[in-house]
């Protein structure tokens, strides 16, 4: 299981640092989708099935051909490669390190290797499930707030497409 861990949270730093790297945005939002594959991995790892769902469904999915659809739109060019300065590449360096020593001293001061994560406890009988509890929050209490988030999404999409429109000439 730990073998498995260390697979996905490679694939999901791996696909993260694409999306930064790459240059260009299509093969950067392919970079994010190999990254929430990953994410979505690690949630399944952790008992969280609805949360693994909903990260390929949804990111994966849906945001993503969102995101393809606005950069075809944008029809973004070609970037010219730049030199990276001397100074800016040594500092970029020295923080990527840092991290590491970081996460090196972190993970050998943490007792993760010598317990197991608890699994999410859900009892049997009607009403009591994790979806159907995130159902009854999404549908009461957060209604409105998700509501003003597709109205957000759909203005975002139209504002692109209005301004990626071309004059004709």
């Amino acid at each position: 299981m730990t073998f498995l861990f260390f697979i996905f949270a490679a694939l999901a730093l791996i696909g993260g640092i694409g999306v930064v790297a790459f240059k260009n945005p299509v093969s950067s939002a392919f970079s994010m989708v190999v990254s929430f594959l990953g994410l979505a991995a690690l949630f399944i790892q952790l008992n969280a099935f609805l949360v693994g769902v909903l990260q390929i469904l949804v990111y994966a999915g849906a945001i993503m051909v969102l995101f393809l659809f606005i950069i075809m739109l944008l029809d973004v060019p070609q970037e010219e490669k730049k030199k990276l300065p001397f100074f800016t590449a040594l500092g970029a360096g020295g923080i990527v390190l840092a991290f590491i020593a970081l996460l090196v001293v972190m993970l050998s001061r943490s007792e993760v290797g010598d317990k197991t994560l608890p699994a999410l406890e859900a009892t049997s009988g009607p009403g009591t499930s994790d979806v159907h509890k995130i159902g009854e929050l999404l549908f009461s209490q957060y209604w409105f707030p998700i509501q003003v988030v597709g109205i957000l999404l759909l203005v975002a999409t139209v504002g692109v497409v209005v301004l990626s429109k071309r004059e004709l000439k």
